[in-house]
This record gives C-alpha cells, sequence and structure tokens, in this order.
C-alpha cells in the first residue's frame, strides 16, 4: 500500500537525475507519510498521531 500511494502521489510529479536524489525524495515522502498525511482508516489521524493515541 505505501509504494502504490508514493508512486501515485510522489514518483510520478518528480524526475531523479541521481540515486541520492531519489533516496532523499523517498526519505522525504516517509516523513510526509508518517507525520503530516491524515489517512481516513486511522480515524483521520496520521500514522504517528495514531500511534502515541494508542501509548
Amino acid at each position: 500500500s505505501f509504494w502504490s500511494h508514493f508512486k501515485d502521489e510522489y514518483y510520478y510529479d518528480h524526475t531523479f537525475i541521481t540515486y541520492e536524489e531519489l533516496v532523499s525524495g523517498i526519505a522525504g515522502y516517509i516523513n510526509y507519510y508518517n507525520n503530516e498525511r491524515y489517512q481516513w482508516k486511522l480515524k483521520s489521524l496520521t500514522p504517528v498521531e495514531y500511534q502515541n493515541q494508542a501509548a
């Protein structure tokens, strides 16, 4: 599911010239996905917010 979202929301809109740019883009998207992107199935919370709520 993550990689599907990554391709749809990020990869197809960016051009990567070097491997380092790709790695940096993936790291940035992972940060966005976990900390900023609200998810319906997690009661409209980010994954980090949902995890902290359970703790």
